[in-house]
């Protein structure tokens, strides 16, 4: 049977300039994409292009596409949200490369662990449920579906539907357009779209307590689990710890063969194997560049937040 959605898979990355090797995190997303799935091509669409030795490791085996960022109007009021704004240019990107391949898009802190199943294979659109979220501007709480993991068909009508109504929707809030639209859609226009439960792609949420489950304690996921999203934003600085004491400067190689919590045993057959010889880096000015630039900006952040400490940021999921 021919499916409807073509194995194809996508991720959107750099939409930022790159101060900083592409992360461990990052290649393992794409390397368990490419060992679960066995997708006909895994499409890399970026902007600043990675570099680094991860980069180095997988881009031979993937398909990198320089892509333009999107021409739209973001207003935004919150200077804690807008210092993710190249995530929600990301929101418009995601669709625009569905609608015109069709396939599966996945955030680039996915890890895959099993197989989708081919059923889903066989929805014209496909999302995946995730907890309640309160709208930051309303403070009303809304259903929600999370836009890392969509499903779609080639030009489907559910995201032409979604992608018109996108700009206009956002509102400077983290979720609005991305996540409580396409719920709203969803109810609207069930024929459109399938949602799926949230065990499928997102069986640890972005709370405090899952994110402790998955990147300190230890469990095991069932064979209906395709994927596990990290949240990886809500964790990834250092003076981050609203929702974790964990940054990504502790995932390592190492850390990953030895640790014992939830992610560590995911994610360990999807290391590069060992032993390996160092490969030179062709960037070294780049990597010198790179890393005093990141550490002056996330003082900067850690100043702003300090600043801003007054108010807690809400879910941004």
């Amino acid at each position: 049977m021919t499916s409807r959605i073509p194995n194809l898979f996508h991720f959107v990355f750099g939409l930022k300039p790159q101060t900083r090797p592409f992360h461990l995190i990052h290649y393992l997303a794409l390397e368990s994409c490419l060992r679960v799935n066995r997708p006909d091509r895994l499409l890399f669409h970026y902007h600043h292009e990675p570099w680094g030795e991860y980069w180095e490791l997988i881009r031979e085996r993937i398909t990198p596409i320089r892509i333009r960022r999107p021409k739209i109007r973001l207003r935004y009021s919150d200077p804690r949200v807008e210092a993710y704004s190249y995530a929600h240019e990301s929101d418009f990107v995601r669709l625009d490369v569905l609608l015109r391949h069709g396939g599966v898009y996945a955030d680039i802190d996915t890890i895959f662990v099993n197989p989708i199943s081919p059923n889903l294979f066989q929805q014209p659109f496909v999302l995946g449920r995730e907890d309640d979220i309160c709208c930051q501007k309303t403070g009303i709480t809304c259903k929600s579906v999370c836009n890392a993991l969509i499903m779609a068909q080639p030009q489907a009508e559910f995201g032409a539907m979604w992608r018109d109504r996108m700009e206009a929707t956002f509102d400077g809030s983290w979720s609005r357009h991305s996540t409580i639209l396409p719920s709203e859609l969803a109810d609207a226009y069930p024929s459109l779209v399938h949602i799926e439960p949230p065990h499928t792609f997102y069986p640890f949420m972005w709370t405090r307590e899952d994110l402790r489950r998955l990147l300190d304690g230890r469990e095991t996921v069932d064979d209906t689990v395709a994927s596990i999203h990290l949240w990886a934003h809500l964790w990834w600085s250092r003076s981050r710890l609203d929702f974790s004491d964990i940054h990504a400067g502790q995932f390592t190689e190492s850390s990953i063969r030895g640790g014992e919590n939830t992610f560590s045993l995911l994610a360990r057959p999807f290391l590069p194997d060992m032993p390996r010889s160092p490969r030179p880096s062709t960037h070294l000015l780049a990597d010198i560049a790179g890393w005093g630039l990141g550490w002056m900006q996330e003082a900067l952040v850690r100043g702003r937040r300090r600043i801003l400490s007054g108010s807690r940021q809400g879910n941004l999921s």
